[in-house]
């Protein structure tokens, strides 16, 4: 697959040629900002096939960030016990028997 790269003030120029060609599949885009890479833009079909990745990716972010901000500074922790009946009255645990 061709990467085309455009810095952000060409494609805020140039939007919609950048929809159609990234709308085509002919090639996917990067837009940069101060010279680095800030975001990518991918047809729609290819971004719902990456979805579930994109979620698993985005938690595992999540998870490292919080030990990092755990190792920065313990105190921070709670008890499971805490964090268990949280999740459960959230709904997103089911209640130990």
């Amino acid at each position: 697959m061709t990467i085309t790269t455009w810095d952000s003030r060409a494609a805020r120029e140039n939007w919609r040629r950048l929809l159609d060609t990234a709308t085509s599949g002919r090639s996917d885009i990067v837009i940069t900002r101060h010279g680095q890479p800030a975001a990518a833009l991918i047809s729609y079909e290819d971004y719902i096939a990456l979805q579930e990745e994109l979620d698993e990716l985005r938690a595992a972010r999540r998870a490292e960030e919080t030990v990092d901000a755990w190792r920065a500074d313990r105190s921070i922790a709670r008890p499971w016990s805490e964090v268990e009946a949280e999740l459960v009255a959230k709904g997103l645990l089911d209640a130990e028997p």
